[in-house]
């Protein structure tokens, strides 16, 4: 594994870039309702970004009942490299795989894949799954020195024991070895804004997704989330790329909604995520993101492709929504106080009143369709 914080050191430029934040004043003196968001960064999106990419408002669900062992969370890798295989040929077409891949990633091609380890060790994106992808990123000419499976807490990273999965030479990054370390954020690419009057008002972008990686293969777990609703796609876009994101929600409202969607479509970051697979083999359906409470896990034994992360979000809030019904709990769209609560055992306790709106917002910025009328859903069983 190289360092977390991937060795940088801080030159006096970005020292003053950094030194600005406690210097400055906060851009709000009290909370506000609709937070003002300052986005600052030197890249210009592509031609194409890779959000909502060539396939929006497409989503492919692959399922197998031998993936998973419900009892054990035994993990078939076999299995999920079948649907690896069936999932990339469905939405691209392709009768091969190699070929399906190829439509995203080239040789030269330095990638990023974003995992998903806050419910770590229990809920994660799985080692099989992240294997499957590095696997196909190396057979299509990738070499195995220009992947990194990161994300941004080292403890977090460590807990999962990917380096027993990878093929040699993959890396293995966290961005912050302690938490709060500034030092492998990119000092010129942020969103500035005040939530709750707080000091610290900036998030900045990792800086190898600014600075080193070509493309990203975005992997999220199947999840709900006590702030906004859902843990999928976007969010771990967004909260997994930037810095100082909790602070959106530290009170019962949140500002989850548009946060989400603002950070996710910042570039460089909207250009670079050209696939997202949703790992759904395991999932939470209440206490997200994280997995303290085992009985609200759950198997629905799936992965998700496409690129379009609203449209996956959107596929994800449904899955949720149906299991929550089926267990007799409210819908995470309930916006009463009176389900407001710190003993979230209840599944109808929760510490925020939640936001799955944020996957709405986002298709208004352009990140992909929300509108269940417009989504081209298929659905394959193994």
């Amino acid at each position: 594994m190289i360092p977390a914080g991937g060795g940088y050191t801080l030159t006096s430029v970005d020292r003053r870039f950094f030194l600005q934040v406690a210097a400055a004043a906060p851009l709000f003196a009290v909370p506000v309702d609709d937070p003002a968001y300052r986005v600052v960064t030197p890249f210009k999106p592509l031609a194409q970004p890779g959000m909502p990419g060539p396939y929006p408002g497409q989503v492919v669900r692959v399922l197998s009942e031998q993936s998973i062992d419900s009892d054990t969370a035994a993990v078939n890798g076999e299995v999920v490299k079948q649907m690896l295989a069936s999932g990339m040929q469905a939405l691209t077409g392709d009768a091969r795989p190699e070929d399906a891949w190829a439509r995203f990633i080239s040789p030269k091609d330095v990638v990023g894949i974003k995992v998903n380890c806050s419910g770590a060790p229990q809920i994660r994106s799985s080692p099989e799954v992240v294997q499957g992808i590095a696997e196909n990123l190396i057979a299509v000419g990738v070499p195995a020195e220009q992947i990194y499976v990161y994300e941004r807490f080292d403890n977090q990273l460590q807990s999962v024991g990917y380096a027993k999965f990878l093929p040699k030479g993959v890396k293995l990054y966290a961005a912050e070895a302690s938490r709060t370390s500034i030092l492998a954020y990119d000092p010129k690419t942020y969103v500035e804004t005040s939530f709750f009057g707080e000091d610290d008002t900036r998030s900045n972008l990792i800086r190898l997704v600014a600075e080193t990686f070509t493309k990203i293969v975005n992997v999220p777990n199947l999840k709900e989330h006590q702030a906004s609703g859902v843990t999928g796609c976007l969010k771990n876009v967004a909260y997994g790329n930037f810095s100082n994101v909790a602070r959106s929600h530290n009170s019962e409202k949140t500002h989850t909604k548009t946060f989400i969607g603002t950070l996710a479509a910042v570039e460089p970051l909207r250009s670079r995520v050209v696939l997202n697979i949703m790992d759904g083999l395991r999932g939470v359906w209440h206490a997200g993101p994280f997995s303290e409470l085992p009985q609200f896990r759950f198997y629905p034994k799936q992965l998700m492709f496409g690129t379009d992360p609203v449209a996956m979000d959107r596929t994800l809030i449904d899955i949720i929504e149906a299991k929550r019904k089926a267990e007799g709990a409210v819908s995470i769209f309930d916006r009463s106080m009176d389900h407001v609560g710190k003993d979230n055992r209840d599944p109808n306790t929760n510490h925020f009143i939640r936001e799955p709106g944020h996957v709405e917002y986002a298709a208004s910025l352009g990140l992909g369709v929300f509108d269940s009328d417009k989504i081209k859903l298929k659905v394959i069983q193994l």
